[in-house]
């Protein structure tokens, strides 16, 4: 790097740490770790918290790794690539990342989006030793996450153990589903000691029910909805007077429907029937549903929804996990309108469900006996509201935010803190 690049990134890094010296109030951090990227996020502790940065590292543990960020003055997003990292190298990039570009010290709270905090933990919390403790202890309840987010609460805890930080947990919001749904039917000493549907995707879920209340009305959010959260990881959650009342994800994120490279609901017998055909370790096939499955395991070339969409006119492996993806959501959809006793409003989110107009256009195709119908020019533009007005149901798209989320939990949190300033 040359001596004017470097003068160009201080002189830059001066800009974003000189706009927030402009804000007196102390800043939150959002950190928001998924199965292969991290979400981060720098908030105002203002009411309500006022972002004044985002970005992600996303593709972790692919060749191909990238940091993308907007910058304080909310200017274009920057994108560099970062080279191959797995999930602790990218934690550690970016801790290093942060601390250069806005400085740790202006930073007061951090809050973590946590998958899961068992049966014991459904609200937001400080960390403490006994929590991290617990969350070691379950971190074989979602293995492909858990560890992570572990780590990356003991990596920013030893650079800065003067922060509070707050466990914002993804299974929250289905905490009161009937217990109907919740149950699974193996032995109740199994039941005994948590094993049970918990469900995630809950800050997306929250948030969208906090938007379909602000952009419809208090009757809308009443109502029977169904939210569909699409992107690397899926899941849908049927939800009544604004209580989650079933999802599609189970024990761990990998049930459900079908996604990237998760496989979604299984046979269960399909373990042993591998351990005996092809010798399949536990460990095997937990990384087989986790990591090869989906649309990854049935196109075999890739997880990611453009590709295929690219190549299903020519490869009818690409055309057969796209048609499976639509079919096991669509099915999904009847089931719990089904629970709901009819369905009201569908919301869809998540980079897929945000972003691809004929992925929703084929989920719903066949949903017209509940009274879904497409606007086709509305669908394709990606508007608001992109049902027909004959609808009898109100579909909608809209963009989740899950760091906002956990702004607002860590700064509920924090006025209740000594530890913190006013």
């Amino acid at each position: 790097m040359d001596a004017d690049s470097r003068l160009g990134q201080s002189n830059e890094r001066e800009a974003r740490r000189a706009i927030l010296t402009q804000f007196q109030v102390p800043h939150i951090l959002a950190i928001n770790g998924g199965s292969s990227s991290i979400k981060f996020a720098l908030y105002s502790m203002s009411d309500p918290p006022e972002r004044r940065m985002h970005g992600v590292i996303d593709r972790i543990g692919l060749d191909d790794t990238t940091l993308r960020c907007d910058d304080l003055s909310g200017s274009e997003v920057k994108c560099r690539a970062i080279g191959t990292l797995d999930h602790r190298a990218a934690a550690t990039f970016l801790v290093d990342w942060l601390d250069k570009e806005i400085g740790l010290t202006s930073i007061a709270a951090v809050g973590h989006r946590i998958v899961n905090g068992g049966v014991q933990h459904s609200q937001a919390e400080l960390f403490s030793d006994a929590l991290m403790l617990e969350l070691r202890r379950i971190s074989a309840w979602a293995p492909e996450h858990l560890p992570a987010e572990i780590a990356m609460v003991d990596l920013i805890r030893e650079r800065r153990p003067e922060l509070l930080h707050v466990a914002c947990f993804d299974s929250a919001f289905h905490r009161e589903m009937p217990r109907v749904a919740k149950t699974m039917a193996i032995p109740r000493r199994l039941t005994a000691k948590g094993v049970e549907r918990l469900g995630f995707h809950g800050l997306s879920f929250a948030f969208l029910m906090e938007e379909l209340e602000r952009k419809a009305g208090a009757e809308a959010a009443r109502g029977r909805v169904i939210l569909a959260h699409l992107g690397n990881g899926a899941s849908l959650a049927a939800v009544r007077n604004g209580k989650s009342i079933d999802t599609s994800m189970g024990f761990t994120p990998a049930a459900g429907v079908p996604m990237s490279t998760r496989s979604g609901d299984l046979d269960p017998g399909l373990l042993w029937y591998l351990a005996q055909t092809e010798q399949m370790t536990a460990e095997q096939f937990n990384h087989m549903v986790n990591h090869q499955s989906g649309l990854l395991g049935v196109s075999d070339t890739s997880s990611d929804v453009r590709d295929l969409l690219g190549r299903e006119a020519h490869d009818s492996r690409a055309a057969e996990a796209i048609a499976m993806f639509c079919y096991q959501i669509r099915k999904c959809i009847g089931g719990f309108a089904a629970a709901l006793g009819g369905l009201d409003t569908l919301i869809f989110a998540g980079g897929i469900g945000e972003n691809s107009p004929v992925i929703r256009t084929r989920i719903c195709q066949e949903l017209g006996f509940l009274g879904v119908e497409l606007h086709e020019v509305r669908n394709d533009d990606g508007e608001q509201v992109i049902s027909a007005d004959a609808s009898r149901v109100a579909v909608r798209v809209m963009h989740t935010d899950e760091e906002i989320m956990i702004a607002k939990s860590v700064r509920a949190i924090v006025q209740h803190s000594s530890r913190l300033p006013a």
